[in-house]
């Protein structure tokens, strides 16, 4: 083989260019950041409830546009923070914002800026980072109102653009997984092709289960558990044994998680067995044991697990 031949044959096989980077998606709680990550990945990698500060943990989804990998970063709600726990979440979400490629600033447009966002906004305004606007739940709300609050935020901040999106319909988010691709620095991709999240199966399976604590329980009894993955068992048979510990901090709690005579761990388990099965592609074997545990909030373990910092 001639050296000509050898130096086409390293020109043809020189691959096209890639890209990846990350997106940190910070907002103000039940903004819909959640939904709106589900939405670029194509498929749920993150819990979704109508109550605030369901994410605790930093969740990382990974999508594929073009030629470009997007690290989308799911943080916690930001929010005033009350508890070592509230201090954990906030920082991982300032933690996902640092040094990210592109910030996008999740905003539910029919409850306008307020509270959180007001305090977001004034926060965002000197970090060094682009910063992208994107205002979710575009469906229901009035239409004149959104350039308004479009106006009003870019006074505050030096948005690069403006997105207007319903993430739960899908609207509005090809484009703006257009434009965030095209935002991404050259670089190989950081993941296969083929994963949707980094998270270890375990921490999901827990956030399954924790999510239908949010859906199926009312008040505040979300707020005061946490559920742990205590075993995980590959049976012969290609199953998985999977038990979970759901801790809360009072007896009345616990009364309320299990029901009358079982009835609500039940429903909560099956919902959740079927949430990790789709997750696993394996039939699961679901055991939910309920613990009382007052001072679980103050137990570096949980901490650990979720992926959290432990705060002073």
């Amino acid at each position: 083989m001639t050296e000509a031949n050898t130096e086409a044959m390293t020109e043809d096989t020189v691959l096209p260019p890639t890209f990846c980077g990350s997106v940190a998606i910070v907002g103000a709680p039940n903004a819909g950041k959640s939904t709106l990550v589900n939405a670029l990945v194509g498929q749920k990698v993150a819990i979704v409830s109508a109550k605030v500060q369901t994410t605790r943990t930093r969740l990382i989804g990974i999508a594929v546009e073009g030629a470009s990998q997007l690290l989308l970063i799911d943080t916690p709600g930001i929010f005033t923070p009350r508890r070592r726990l509230d201090r954990a979440m906030v920082k991982a979400a300032w933690d996902g914002a640092h040094g990210a490629d592109l910030i996008a600033l999740v905003v539910d447009a029919k409850a306008g800026f307020r509270g959180e966002s007001e305090a977001i906004l004034t926060a965002l305004a000197d970090r060094p980072e682009p910063k992208i606007l994107v205002l979710n739940k575009v469906d229901i709300t009035v239409k004149e109102k959104l350039l308004i609050l479009a106006q009003a935020a870019s006074a505050k901040v030096n948005f690069t653009d403006v997105f207007f999106v319903a993430a739960h319909t899908g609207d509005g988010v090809p484009q703006l997984k257009a434009h965030m691709a095209g935002a991404m620095p050259p670089g190989p991709w950081a993941y296969p092709e083929d994963q949707l999240v980094d998270a270890t199966t375990r921490l999901m399976a827990a956030e399954i289960t924790r999510e239908q604590l949010y859906r199926q329980l009312h008040a505040e009894l979300p707020y005061a558990s946490a559920v742990e993955t205590e075993k995980w068992e590959e049976r012969r048979d290609g199953s998985i044994a999977i038990h979970q510990q759901i801790l809360v901090e009072r007896d009345t709690q616990k009364a309320i998680v299990l029901g009358n005579r079982g009835s609500r761990i039940k429903e909560i388990g099956s919902a959740a067995r079927a949430g990790i099965s789709e997750l696993t592609g394996k039939t699961v074997h679901l055991f939910l044991h309920v613990k009382v545990k007052e001072d679980w909030a103050e137990d570096r373990g949980v901490y650990r697990d979720a992926g959290l910092d432990w705060t002073d």
